[in-house]
């Protein structure tokens, strides 16, 4: 029976343990997760009253403001002033307004002033500005003119903290082989650290500092940089009043919206009831729709949102049921049956995993015919091909585990890389797209894993194994690059960790570099696969598993977008 004719309901499937041991005797390898801190909290929304009202105000600011701001590119005159701007409104979090305005004003500031800076500028804080910008939007500026500012030993020439801290920011976007680059973070890293201890500095700018050495701009997520920056913008006397305007209502705006996907959704998982039917799953429904809209949080990408949160959280299920549930006779059979991709193999799992099943091919189903009238299926067939990849390697790690072996370091990142669940996402990232930007080729990208996208998979990867090696050993669980690393190598723990931390910088090296046009994919679709990376920065930052645990800092980052407006 053809998969795209095919829906079932799932309230007749339960998991009989009871019985299930009684069969087959099976020893299962359970863990008992807490259930989710977050309640029912999300499950009801309420429309505002207002809401139509403020989308026309929205618009209407959004004209005024690419009308005054923003002049034709070919009369630019102050084009430091212009980069400013663009800071400004990327990091408010509104530049998905001025898309156009943004890459015709740095087309044309990298045509007129190439690689020389803006009119050979000798102001650090403004060459910074300038280089970091540039790069963001895939301009491959070079890291040379840096080289006016320091010595030959790397150090700085200016003390200006200011001077430092734009530096330091720009010195994220480097790639492999700036020397330079690698010279001035050493640098600014260690003396704003100093600055900051220093009783004379000031607590504003000691807060500044601290948050820069947390998280550098480059790995925030532009969702929770608005939050954190609007306040700081707010107090600048230089702040335009509109723009201040649009991106407080913008963003409470878009808080609202998201608040009623996520009601939507909350009601989609309560109705499957996961508790009961799948007890030994994560409920973790809230952090997973908080990273979804880490990858996009634009209003026209809702329909995108709300598969891709069924699809991650169904990945989820899947990993949970490989760890902690499944035999290896079962999980084999079940991988089986997802290679075939056909309701005609309902029969042959057990009764549990027909409800894994079945849902798995129902979201994919739902997004099927949602595309089917705009000529886009095609988008799923990639997306399930992946999924399908996906298993397979669930697989492996269980046949590892069942045999008791230890893969090599290599094996397992290879295979690890594809568990990650990253490259799934970033091919759903791409369905329903445009077809200006998104097109076959761009499934086929994907799929052949290139470094960019192996890249995002190896910084999720490491820092989740740093933050979960030690609860994951407490069990039955397949070694994490860590134990592999310390098995080859005889290092020490903390030596293992300290190691894959450079991996993980080399890592965004590598993003940075296939972040410059010509990229392999449109620009906008590279998007996605640095958000990923950033949300790992977010979520494992510190070798803290907040997927699982979410700590204080992860909790006041889900309410600042989805609890609290801003006033």
């Amino acid at each position: 029976m053809s998969t795209s004719s095919v829906s079932i309901s799932l309230s007749s499937l339960v998991i009989d343990e009871n019985n299930s041991t009684k069969q087959d005797h099976v020893i299962r390898n359970t863990v008992t997760f807490h259930p989710s801190i977050w309640g029912d909290q999300f499950l009801v929304y309420d429309e505002k009253d207002d809401l139509v009202a403020e989308k026309q105000l929205v618009e209407e600011l959004t004209e005024e403001i690419r009308k005054k701001l923003f002049i034709t590119a070919s009369s630019i005159h102050e084009p430091l002033q212009q980069i400013q701007l663009i800071d400004a409104i990327q990091r408010l979090g509104v530049a998905y307004h001025f898309e156009k305005e943004i890459e015709e004003a740095l087309q044309h500031v990298y045509r007129t002033y190439g690689h020389q800076g803006i009119h050979n500028n000798n102001n650090l804080q403004s060459v910074s500005l300038w280089f970091r910008i540039l790069r963001q939007q895939g301009f491959n500026v070079s890291p040379e003119i840096f080289k006016n500012h320091m010595d030959e030993k790397g150090n700085l020439l200016s003390n200006d903290v200011e001077s430092m801290l734009a530096l330091y920011e720009a010195s994220y976007m480097r790639v492999e082989g700036e020397k330079v680059l690698d010279d001035a973070l050493k640098f600014t890293k260690t003396h704003l650290a100093i600055i900051a201890q220093h009783p004379s500095c000031d607590s504003s700018l000691r807060t500044q500092i601290q948050e820069a050495l947390r998280q550098p701009l480059r790995k925030r997520l532009p969702r929770l940089e608005a939050v954190r920056y609007i306040p700081i913008y707010q107090q600048q006397s230089s702040h335009n009043q509109l723009l201040l305007k649009l991106a407080k209502l913008d963003f409470n705006m878009l808080q609202s919206m998201h608040k009623k996907e996520l009601s939507q959704i909350c009601k989609w998982w309560k109705d499957l009831d996961m508790q009961n039917k799948l007890p030994f799953v994560r409920d973790r429904l809230i952090e997973g729709y908080f990273c979804i809209l880490g990858i996009y949080f634009e209003p026209h990408h809702s329909r995108l949102r709300m598969f891709l949160i069924k699809s991650c959280m169904w990945l989820i299920v899947m990993d949970d049921t490989f760890d902690n549930y499944g035999t290896y006779e079962e999980l084999k059979i079940f991988t089986e049956v997802v290679e075939r991709w056909s309701i005609s193999c309902l029969d042959l799992l057990p009764e549990y995993m027909k409800v894994i099943y079945l849902e798995l091919v129902n979201i994919h189903q739902e997004m099927e015919e949602s595309l089917e009238k705009e000529g886009k299926t095609y988008h799923i067939y990639y997306v399930k091909e992946m999924a399908k990849e996906y298993t397979r390697s669930l697989l492996a790690e269980a046949k590892w585990l069942k045999d008791g072996y230890m893969p090599t370091l290599d094996e397992y990142i290879s295979n690890s890389l594809i568990t990650t669940t990253y490259a799934v996402v970033i091919e759903g990232s791409y369905v329903g797209g445009p077809d200006m930007l998104v097109t076959e080729d761009s499934f086929k990208w994907v799929a052949t894993h290139p470094p960019l996208v192996k890249a995002s998979c190896l910084i999720l990867r490491l820092m989740n194994d740093i933050a979960t090696h030690k609860e994951e050993q407490e069990r039955s669980h397949v070694a994490s690059s860590i134990e592999c690393y310390i098995k080859e190598t005889g290092a020490t723990e903390e030596e293992a960790c300290e190691y894959f931390s450079k991996q993980v910088e080399d890592a965004w090296k590598v993003i940075n570099r296939d972040s410059l046009k010509p990229t392999d994919v449109p620009f906008p679709l590279v998007k996605p696969v640095i958000n990923l990376a950033r949300i790992s920065d977010v979520v494992y930052k510190g070798s803290i598993n907040g997927y699982n645990h979410a700590g204080k800092e992860l909790i006041q980052n889900i309410k600042s977008l989805l609890v609290h407006p801003l006033i």
